[in-house]
C-alpha cells in the first residue's frame, strides 16, 4: 500500500489506463500542455502526445459530441468537464445522446465514456464553480453515476468506469483533491466495482448515508457522537446509479434511523432517492422518519465566506442533527 493523496489516485488512474489501452483518450479545457486547471492530467500530455490528450474549446456540447463520435468509433474517451457549473450546454449530449445510444440502436452500438467532473462547494468558488449536478444525471437511464470519496475507490472506480461499456459520469469533489488521503494499493491492477456502496463505520443507533465529501463530515461527526454514547453506522453510498439499495436496507435494518446527508438543495436532491427508497421497502424497520440534511434551497453558494459557511453542510451540522433524529 502507498498513501495518495485524492487528485494523485485519480492521476494515476488516467496514467495506467491510458499505457494499458491505447484507445484511451483524454481531452478537454486545458487538460493538455497545463496539465488541466487542477493539475490532475498533469505530465500526461509528456508522456502520451497530443495526439492522445487533446486540448479543446471552451464548449462543452462539442467535447461530449466529439467523444461520443470518438466511442462509437472505437475509441474509449475520458473528456473532462473543467468545471460541474459548466456541463449544462452539454446536457443534451449526454442525456439524449450518449444514455440512450444503446437503446435507441437495439444494442448494436455502446458508448465507452467516462467524463470527469470537478464539483461541489467549500472552495470559494462561488455561484459558478460550487455546483453539485449529481441529481440531474442520476435521474437518467443509461448512465452510471459515481462520486468515490478514498483515494483507494478514486482509482479503483475511475478504472472500472473507464472499461465500462456505457456511459459513467465520474464526480470528484474538487475540495478533497489535496485535503484527503488514504492508503491505496501499490501494486496489481487495482479496480473497484461500479454499483456496492460501502459501511465506513458501524453503529447501532442510526444510520448516516452520505457520499464524496460529506463522507468525510460524516465521519468526523460520527467520532464526535460516539464520544457521547451514540454509535452511527456511516455509509459511503459510493455509487448513485445504480443505487445498491441492499446495503442501504441492510443498514437501516441494524439501526432503525436514517440520516441522509449531502450538499446539494434539499428539494428534489438524491437523497429524496434515498429517502423514498427507505420507505418504501424498509418501512417496517424505522423507529423514525427518514430525515435529510442537505444544503438550502437558494439558488447558488454565496461568495460570502461566513455565507458560504451557512450554506455548507459540516460535521457539527450533521451531529447536530444525528442528535435530533436518536432523541425522537
Amino acid at each position: 500500500m502507498a498513501e495518495k493523496r485524492f487528485i494523485d489516485a485519480i492521476h494515476d488512474a488516467l496514467h495506467e489506463e491510458m499505457a494499458r489501452d491505447e484507445r484511451v483518450i483524454v481531452l478537454g479545457e486545458d487538460v493538455g500542455r497545463k496539465g488541466g486547471v487542477f493539475g490532475v492530467t498533469e505530465g500526461l500530455y509528456e508522456q502520451f502526445g497530443e495526439a492522445r490528450v487533446l486540448d479543446t474549446p471552451l464548449a462543452e456540447s462539442m467535447i461530449i459530441g466529439v467523444s461520443i463520435g470518438m466511442a462509437v468509433g472505437g475509441l474509449i474517451p475520458v473528456p473532462e468537464i473543467q468545471f460541474a457549473d459548466f456541463i449544462h450546454p452539454a446536457f443534451d449530449q449526454i442525456v439524449s445522446e450518449a444514455a440512450r445510444l444503446r437503446y435507441r440502436s437495439c444494442n448494436d452500438f455502446g458508448c465507452p465514456m467516462t467524463i470527469r467532473v470537478p464539483f461541489g462547494g467549500g472552495v470559494h468558488g462561488a455561484l459558478y464553480h460550487s455546483q453539485s449536478i449529481e441529481a440531474f444525471y442520476a435521474h437518467v437511464p443509461g448512465l452510471k453515476v459515481v462520486v468515490p470519496y478514498t483515494p483507494a475507490d478514486a482509482k479503483g472506480l475511475l478504472k472500472s468506469a473507464i472499461r465500462d461499456p456505457d456511459p459513467v459520469l465520474y464526480l470528484e469533489h474538487k475540495k478533497m483533491y489535496r485535503m484527503v488521503r488514504g492508503e491505496v494499493p501499490a501494486a496489481g491492477d487495482h479496480t473497484v466495482p461500479i454499483g456496492p456502496a460501502v459501511v465506513r463505520r458501524t453503529g447501532r443507533d442510526l444510520s448516516i448515508f452520505a457520499y464524496g465529501l460529506m463522507v468525510h463530515e460524516a465521519l468526523q461527526a460520527a467520532t464526535v457522537l460516539s464520544a457521547e454514547g451514540i454509535e452511527a453506522d456511516v455509509v459511503d453510498v459510493r455509487t448513485l446509479r445504480p443505487l445498491d439499495t441492499q446495503t442501504i436496507l441492510g443498514s437501516v435494518q441494524r439501526t432503525s434511523r436514517a440520516l441522509i446527508v449531502h450538499e446539494d438543495n434539499r428539494f428534489g436532491g438524491f437523497g429524496a432517492e434515498i429517502a423514498a427508497t427507505i420507505a418504501e421497502e424498509g418501512f417496517r424497520y424505522l423507529d423514525a422518519p427518514p430525515t435529510r440534511l442537505c444544503g438550502p434551497d437558494v439558488p447558488a453558494v454565496p461568495f460570502s465566506p461566513p455565507l458560504e459557511d451557512w450554506f455548507m453542510v459540516d460535521a457539527e451540522k450533521i451531529a447536530a442533527a444525528a442528535r435530533r433524529l436518536v432523541a425522537y
